[in-house]
């Protein structure tokens, strides 16, 4: 018998490689003639690198600035000429200082600057995944690392974040352009939100990277002080389309300026790991993440990874820490049983700290459950 493992991280806890390994412990514990394929997955946020890699994409790391300008080792990944870059790695909400919200100052420059090693690697696509960002500068800081000048009437624009896009009269992208000829970029985001406006980058999402109400204003202001200068330079507007709100407008950046092609985060992974080709013959596949909830339903790593089971004929069965579906739900979602660690541990610090002999734990109860 062959048993798919392909879950997502828990978030703060493991990443997907460690959760995958846990439970394809526990099933060998009990079924140790059963051939487990590890395959953890992402949905485009924090751990796609970690998913490329464990596929096979050779991994990479490059020293830039952090979401407030701090050093910051950034890893990404590389299989020939495709590189998997994450936003969360290089310039994401989980790297600030202290944790210390920086609402007008934080920025995407350590983005660009990934992007930009990336190609001068060799890489002719990009795939970015933009989730978990701290910043929204509209993108303005990942393009002004890939050579965009920003111009203010004083002079070339210096300081970071999205406040300072209030300054802004023009900008010179053909210095960006040159570097990035020939190079295509698809962004994966599950956000369909546009750029400006009370569903936009600012409106919807500023809240929860610390801004406070005026402030909300303020970035909404210079986002579209910001947008039209960029969409003069490119000759359209890109600013409602569903996505561009993605990343605190990084989205519309990558829209609007590498003419990227946004895709949903899961399918997106999916595709890039060859995941079809991983589930051909098998028999039963265990997915999951940190909590399985209505969030879930949206796109997330174990949906995308059920509606791909399906096709293949595999059952599934999850892992979560914790799990807030109903088995209707769930079965909806093509999910035949789920397994959250909450029942064998309902404190949440003790199970995220034990969460791997927990989740061995769990895999021994599905090979008993699942396995014949």
């Amino acid at each position: 018998m062959r048993v798919v493992v392909a879950p997502d991280k828990f978030k703060g806890s493991l990443s997907g490689a460690e959760v995958a390994a846990a439970v394809a412990a526990g099933i060998a514990d009990v079924h140790p003639d059963v051939t487990a394929t590890l395959a953890p997955v992402a949905d485009g946020g924090d751990g796609t690198v970690a998913a490329a890699v464990a596929a096979g994409f050779e991994p990479r790391s490059v020293t830039v600035e952090g979401p407030t300008g701090e050093p910051v080792d950034a890893p990404y990944a590389m299989r020939g000429a495709r590189a998997v870059v994450e936003l969360a790695a290089a310039c994401g909400i989980d790297l600030l200082p202290g944790g210390r919200f920086a609402p007008l100052t934080a920025s995407t420059y350590g983005l660009g600057q990934v992007v930009a090693d990336a190609v001068e690697h060799g890489a002719a696509e990009i795939v970015l995944g933009l989730g978990g960002s701290a910043s929204t500068d509209g993108g303005a800081g990942m393009l002004q690392a890939l050579g965009a000048v920003l111009h203010t009437d004083t002079g070339p624009l210096t300081a970071r974040g999205g406040a300072a896009l209030a300054d802004i009269v023009s900008v010179d992208l053909g210095p960006l352009w040159e570097r990035m000829a020939g190079v295509a970029v698809v962004v994966a985001s599950d956000v369909d939100n546009p750029l400006l406006g009370p569903d936009g980058a600012a409106a919807v999402f500023g809240p929860q990277k610390g801004a406070a109400q005026e402030e909300v204003g303020l970035l909404d202001a210079a986002l579209a002080r910001w947008a039209g200068v960029v969409c003069a330079a490119v000759g359209r507007d890109d600013t409602t389309v569903p996505g561009a709100g993605a990343a605190g407008g990084a989205g519309f950046a990558a829209l609007a300026v590498l003419d990227a092609r946004l895709e949903q985060g899961i399918r997106l992974v999916l595709d890039l790991l060859d995941f079809d080709a991983t589930l051909a013959g098998a028999d039963l596949v265990v997915t999951g993440e940190g909590s399985l909830d209505e969030q879930s339903l949206a796109g997330k790593a174990p949906v995308g990874v059920a509606e791909a089971a399906r096709r293949a004929g595999a059952p599934v069965v999850a892992v979560a820490g914790r799990c807030t579906l109903s088995p209707e739900r769930l079965a909806a979602a093509g999910i035949r049983a789920a397994y959250p660690l909450s029942v064998l541990e309902p404190d949440v610090g003790t199970s995220m700290r034990n969460a791997a002999p927990l989740l061995r734990e769990v895999g021994r109860r599905i090979a008993k459950e699942w396995v014949p």
